[in-house]
């Protein structure tokens, strides 16, 4: 079965091809589906925003579609960046200004705890909507550590690992991480729905 990401995000990508392979399920880009939508996300929750950017690739490409929204949720910032985590700050900023945003943000803040939260929703053409949820609790460093990743991921610390996400390779990343939990869940969901259709 081959679903459409509503993403163009390679390390999304790549990510998921690694956790869905198993179900003999592949994973393309909207470019190799033939498709270029930019879906604007307007909804105030994880769900409302993976389920609006599954939902206009699968009717623009005609394929079973899925959607990612994640994003970090900071305890001492009201949950803030959220739903925002990719726009906050403002358009056009890197990775790397965010977080330092996020870091002057923070400044003063002895309560740093935060969680990632990540929201896979798949569509498909005949109307089915499969969805799952991961969260991952953690804390936000001081200084951001690690090479690896991308977003908040150098920022993003995890006790029980001793170390931030930016830190982990893939592997242990996708063990722990918000997404590796959503896809995990959508997993049995999606084996389920596959076994019934």
């Amino acid at each position: 079965m081959k679903l459409v990401l509503a993403s163009k995000n390679q390390k999304k990508l790549v990510e998921m091809n690694d956790i869905l392979s198993h179900l003999g399920v592949e994973v393309c880009s909207e470019a190799e589906a033939g498709v270029d939508v930019d879906v604007e996300e307007t909804g105030t929750t994880f769900e409302e925003n993976s389920l609006l950017k599954a939902k206009a690739v699968m009717e623009a490409s005609g394929l079973p579609a899925i959607a990612d929204d994640s994003g970090l949720c900071v305890d001492c910032l009201n949950g803030a960046p959220g739903v925002y985590s990719a726009r906050y700050g403002g358009e056009g900023l890197s990775d790397e200004e965010r977080y330092r945003m996020l870091l002057e943000n923070m400044r003063g803040q002895m309560t740093r705890t935060a969680k990632f939260v990540s929201v896979i929703t798949c569509c498909f053409p005949n109307g089915d909507v499969l969805s799952a949820r991961g969260e991952c609790a953690g804390t936000i460093a001081y200084a951001p550590m690690g090479e690896g990743g991308f977003g908040y991921d150098p920022v993003f610390f995890v006790p029980e690992m001793k170390k931030t996400f930016a830190q982990l390779t893939a592997e242990e990343k996708n063990a722990i991480s918000h997404r590796g939990k959503a896809l995990e869940a959508f997993k049995v969901k999606l084996e389920d729905y596959l076994n019934h259709v």
